[in-house]
């Protein structure tokens, strides 16, 4: 008898997570694609050198020849040909042998254009995929984090990815008031970046930025606590010379006040948008924060600090997305009203 597998994406801008029903989670790679840009062919397009894992290694250490790239790009496909070679990769190496024409679920961010979503439905086709199922990731990460969203109460999520922030309200399995703020744990990075160089005339690569946020990054500095500190190498600016620097968690702070206050004014304005009864509701229950981002330190304090609304990071954040998608495509027909 012919059998099909289900398979869920989580297709991020950092990571893609790959659900495969009856196993889990089973794959949990960067989304980063190398590429030559010397051995490009006009039918087969570029050469793919190396993807996930093995790509990110060759983050800011190529030459000329070689290109790392991030094929999506605040949520969405930047690059439609790289994407789609990434999500056959993904789907190869999760299904580990050939399975023909797998069901996949993918999810999107909530609210996106129809280009966007023919975009996505497109590459997943040209990776093999039968059907194809869409599901908006705040939905996904409610259903990941058990939040009973079929109640007719109101739920706050607020998804906290690498490229976006997914915020919405839920009532009935639907989303009431949302929006996706193009700011994340890549903006972070960047401000990192931006601030060792304006300030100390140091720079820094993606991969160091990304290690100092996750040492010793903070969104609310607690004054009765030591600071934390890290060494860090770098090139100095105006020497052009390899540096050994130390930074301390305020600086760090300091750099992430903008793309935090951008995700804070995200939430707020879907506050001032829900309606009175569910916003009740959100004052009782809390924000449920999700995705990899929100493991930032204190970032649930700061939100609670500036809203008024107790916020809290839900058990393994990275995981409510796919998880949620896991249970909704092993689960199609409880969950028809999330599917797009």
């Amino acid at each position: 008898m012919f059998f099909r597998k289900k398979v869920g994406i989580d297709l991020g801008t950092a990571n893609t997570l790959v659900y495969v029903a009856g196993e889990g989670i089973v794959l949990n790679e960067p989304t980063v694609v190398a590429y030559s840009i010397e051995d490009f062919h006009y039918r087969q397009g570029k050469k793919i050198l190396a993807i996930g894992d093995e790509a990110k290694e060759m983050l800011g250490r190529t030459p000329g020849s070689i290109i790392v790239s991030r094929p999506m790009k605040e949520g969405v496909i930047a690059d439609y040909s790289t994407t789609s070679a990434m999500i056959t990769y993904f789907l190869k190496k999760a299904l580990k042998r050939s399975v023909f024409w797998p069901e996949v679920m993918i999810s999107i961010p909530g609210g996106s254009s129809q280009v966007e979503k023919r975009a996505v439905v497109a590459a997943c086709k040209q990776a093999g995929a039968s059907n194809v199922y869409l599901i908006e990731e705040p939905l996904a990460a409610a259903i990941g984090a058990k939040v009973p969203i079929s109640q007719a109460s109101g739920h706050m999520i607020v998804n906290i990815g690498g490229g976006t922030t997914e915020i919405a309200v839920i009532s009935l399995g639907q989303l009431v008031v949302y929006k996706t703020v193009r700011v994340a744990g890549t903006k972070f990075d960047e401000a990192i970046m931006q601030i060792l160089r304006k300030k100390y005339n140091i720079i820094i690569g993606e991969r160091t930025a990304e290690e100092i946020k996750m040492k010793i990054g903070n969104a609310l500095i607690d004054e009765d606590k030591p600071l934390r500190k890290i060494e860090v190498k770098g090139r100095d600016f105006q020497s052009g010379l390899p540096k050994i620097f130390e930074i301390d968690e305020k600086m760090i702070s300091e750099a992430i006040t903008r793309p935090l206050k951008a995700i804070l004014e995200g939430i707020k304005e879907v506050l001032s948008q829900t309606p009175p009864e569910l916003a009740a509701d959100i004052v009782d229950k809390g924000i449920v924060l999700s995705g990899g981002s929100s493991l930032l330190t204190n970032i649930d304090k700061f939100i609670t600090y500036y809203t008024n609304v107790p916020a809290f990071v839900v058990d393994e954040p990275l995981f409510c997305v796919i998880r949620g998608v896991g249970m909704t495509i092993e689960n199609l027909d409880s969950f028809k009203e999330a599917i797009r």
